[in-house]
């Protein structure tokens, strides 16, 4: 950072984008804030400036102000993680610039930003209200937090903070998220009143996404659904209030939602996804979490003509249910996720790839499915599906002979054979030995940037994977691939064709070459141990 520092300080780059990660956190080294100082004041062109690490570890509470540094062009800024009191200061502080003595704010500075996404260790009304007073420009705001235990009173966000959003009118998409992932706590001190702030204030709102709000009930979230005309995009994550009657007058309003998310909204059942379906121009429905939906949801859904994204996760759903996608949606259908439908079998593989219809799907997510066995993933590249994110995780009767199929599928793209998946998850699948691995040597599986395995098959072979094929992420302890948003997945544009000569899986059983390769393998994994002793 120090010798970029010096050379945009030197005038040697002009910036308008600058993303920023931190090798010194990951090493445990310091970041200098002079080199933060001279980095923000030597790019005077900035308009997108992402400052992807803990700024908390690395910034005393006073020196929010070394933002007001920063180009007065810029449009866009997020921040990895920053407390609360950090930001509500950065926003608020005031330097004396010059003999003129003039008051210069960092929020004159930042008065052009339009979109501002940050991470913050609770969210405040003091936060809220310094963001909306401070950012006259703003469009788009995204702030989550993970607090470490529950906020007290005066260090949370009341019905009080979300009456101070949108003083300016212009803010058109809204997220505001309290995550559990350290401790489960939710925004305790916002009500449905909370709710009717919101919706005065947010008229023109096109997309809404709240999660953790544990107090709302149905009446405050109708409340937005029937005042913001122009919406969208509606999202709730973990809603423990949230019943269909959220939806059932749905067809009374003028809304054209495009997108729905409901996850871990325990209460919904079928009848409120049914209501949900009458808006033909859904395009992607969330579900997950959502355990008690059935088949009568997926007969619902099966109808929408611009359905591209279904997402299951622990629906009580049967092979019956997943028929009905079958008489319509599947063409359109680009991702879908069953994941933890613990009552699904491979019958609903072979229903769905019958090799009947050319197919849209690109993403399947079939973890967590105990009766899922290689006969399902057979079916799968039987039928020539572009498929280019797979995820088996946990599937337990999953085995080698899965691997050996999805790489012996056929896809030609830029004179490039071979199966076209970018992303397979085989993490704890119950029968991967290391016998699969010699089907992930080049050259199967050519465009494969991502892949999930348990370590403990073989810990020399994983390693001697990955030293092959070093643009190749491998993951062996469990973690989920491809979350990062480098590859759109729905831009695939593979055709698949499938040969009629014999194909690599068709050599193995006959027993030529697998044989070779399977030998090649053990010699690198021995001379690679050898090495190290």
């Amino acid at each position: 950072m120090r010798n970029l520092s010096v050379a945009v300080s030197d005038g040697l780059v002009n910036f308008r984008l600058l993303c920023l990660g931190s090798v010194a956190e990951k090493v445990g080294r310091s970041i200098s804030r002079c080199a933060l100082e001279d980095l923000l004041n030597g790019c005077s062109h900035l308009e997108v400036l992402a400052l992807m690490f803990d700024l908390s570890l690395y910034l005393r509470p006073g020196d929010g102000r070394i933002f007001g540094l920063v180009s007065d062009r810029l449009t866009h800024l997020e921040l990895g993680h920053i407390t609360s009191r950090m930001m509500t200061q950065l926003l608020t502080s005031t330097e004396i610039s010059g003999q003129d003595s003039n008051r210069v704010t960092t929020s004159t500075v930042l008065q052009n930003v339009q979109r501002l996404r940050l991470s913050v260790d609770c969210i405040t009304d003091a936060v809220v209200k310094a963001i909306s007073k401070s950012l006259p420009s703003l469009i788009d705001l995204d702030i989550r937090d993970a607090p470490l235990e529950d906020p007290r009173q005066v260090s949370d966000l009341t019905d009080f903070g979300l009456h101070e959003i949108n003083q300016n009118g212009k803010l058109k998409h809204l997220s505001l998220i309290r995550s559990q992932e350290f401790h489960p706590t939710y925004f305790r001190r916002v009500s449905d009143q909370g709710m009717l702030f919101l919706a005065d204030k947010c008229l023109g709102m096109e997309s809404i996404c709240l999660g953790g709000f544990c107090r709302v009930t149905d009446a405050g979230f109708k409340t937005i659904l029937h005042s913001c005309a122009s919406l969208s995009k509606f999202s709730i994550y973990h809603g423990p209030k949230l019943t269909d009657l959220v939806f059932h007058d749905i067809l009374a309003t003028t809304l054209s939602l495009s997108h729905v998310s409901l996850r871990r909204c325990h209460l919904l059942t079928d009848h409120a996804i049914q209501k949900l379906a009458s808006s033909l121009k859904l395009e992607n429905l969330d579900l997950r979490g959502c355990r008690n939906l059935r088949d009568e949801t997926l007969k619902a859904v099966s109808h929408l003509p611009k359905l591209k994204v279904l997402l299951l996760d622990g629906a009580d759903i049967s092979d019956t249910g997943l028929s009905y996608l079958k008489e319509g949606v599947l063409d359109s259908l680009v991702s879908l996720s069953v994941r933890g439908c613990r009552n699904l079998t491979d019958k609903f593989m072979s229903t769905l790839f019958d090799g009947s219809s050319k197919l849209a799907l690109r993403e399947l997510d079939l973890s967590n499915l105990p009766n899922l066995t290689d006969a399902a993933i057979f079916a799968l590249a039987k039928s020539g599906a572009p498929i280019t994110k797979l995820q088996l995780r946990e599937c337990r009767l999953i085995g080698d002979a899965s691997v050996m199929a999805l790489a012996s599928t056929r896809v030609y793209e830029d004179e490039c054979p071979g199966s076209s998946l970018c992303l397979l998850d085989l993490y704890d699948c119950g029968g991967i030995t290391q016998l699969s691995f010699k089907w992930l040597k080049k050259p199967f599986f050519p465009r494969l940037k991502w892949l999930g395995i348990t370590g403990s098959v073989n810990r020399d072979i994983v390693d001697a994977l990955a030293r092959r094929r070093p643009h190749l992420q491998v993951s062996c302890r469990g973690e989920e691939l491809g979350n990062d948003g480098e590859d759109d997945w729905d831009s695939a544009d593979i055709h698949q064709h499938i040969e009629a000569q014999e194909d690599e899986l068709e050599q193995w059983i006959l027993g030529d070459e697998g044989d070779v390769e399977m030998e090649d393998a053990e010699d690198e994994s021995e001379e690679d141990a050898s090495e190290e002793d």
